[in-house]
């Protein structure tokens, strides 16, 4: 079964608005875990317009403390503020993202051309460190070979232009079909494939039978949007039940 982690970003960000102690960004993460979450997800910027450092430590207290068979997963762009935040709190698993510091949201993945020679430095010091690194990537088969190269251990595909194919069956199964071929073309280069952006519970649920060696999803906007209606735990009991392998026609 694929793992669900459950980002806390948008938790963190309707605290900020108000800047008050509620919504409490550890005790939802904890409902998020007790309802079967495998992890947890956290993106901290640098403008801290939604998680911030002391959400991170906080989190990290909670999973060792109550949910030691859980994971915390740290995103954001390897400065050195951000790798020096990984390793103060032993974060399981890191995933690199290229963000610009002004940029509203992730939405694409790392050049591994360009880049290739600074992200093999900095996923070889994370990995010395002891975590587990995943490197976020497009939805492209031909970057797989090149993210494997850095040594990285997993990739987690951009999966926004997916999501934002609701309206057709036909964008979605084209926007399914070049994740499925990333993913194939990952794996055949020694890679584990994580997922995450904009993906609901359908959208999960699709993408999940069509590839069910997806070792985990991300997800916060969407999941968040649900727990508007039904309530934290029973929409990760919802998205859970998404990670299981089923036949799930496309939405016309």
């Amino acid at each position: 079964m694929t793992m669900l982690s459950v980002n806390m970003n948008v938790a963190a960000l309707l605290r900020n608005r108000r800047d008050h102690a509620w919504p409490d960004v550890v005790e939802l993460g904890r409902i998020a875990l007790e309802a079967g979450a495998g992890g947890l997800t956290v993106h901290p910027r640098p403008d801290e317009r939604h998680t911030r450092p002391s959400d991170v430590r906080n989190l990290r207290k909670l999973i060792k403390a109550d949910f030691p068979k859980c994971e915390l997963n740290v995103e954001g762009f390897p400065d050195a503020r951000f790798l020096s935040l990984v390793q103060d709190v032993q974060a399981d698993q890191v995933t690199l993202v290229p963000d610009a510091h002004d940029q509203a949201t992730s939405d694409h993945g790392w050049d591994f051309v360009v880049e290739r020679e600074q992200l093999t430095k900095i996923v070889t010091d994370l990995k010395k460190n002891g975590h587990r690194v995943a490197l976020f990537a497009d939805p492209d088969a031909h970057h797989m070979k090149g993210a494997a190269e850095t040594g990285a251990d997993r990739v987690e595909l951009y999966t926004g232009p997916y999501g934002g194919a609701y309206h057709t069956a036909i964008a979605q199964e084209r926007e399914l079909d070049r994740l499925i071929e990333a993913i194939t073309e990952a794996e055949r280069h020694g890679l584990v494939v994580n997922a995450g952006h904009d993906l609901t519970v359908i959208g999960t649920a699709q993408l999940i039978a069509r590839a069910p060696s997806v070792a985990e999803v991300s997800i916060g906007h969407a999941l968040f949007c649900d727990a508007l209606i039904y309530g934290m735990a029973e929409t990760v009991r919802r998205y859970l039940m998404s990670c299981v392998v089923n036949d799930v026609p496309l939405s016309s």
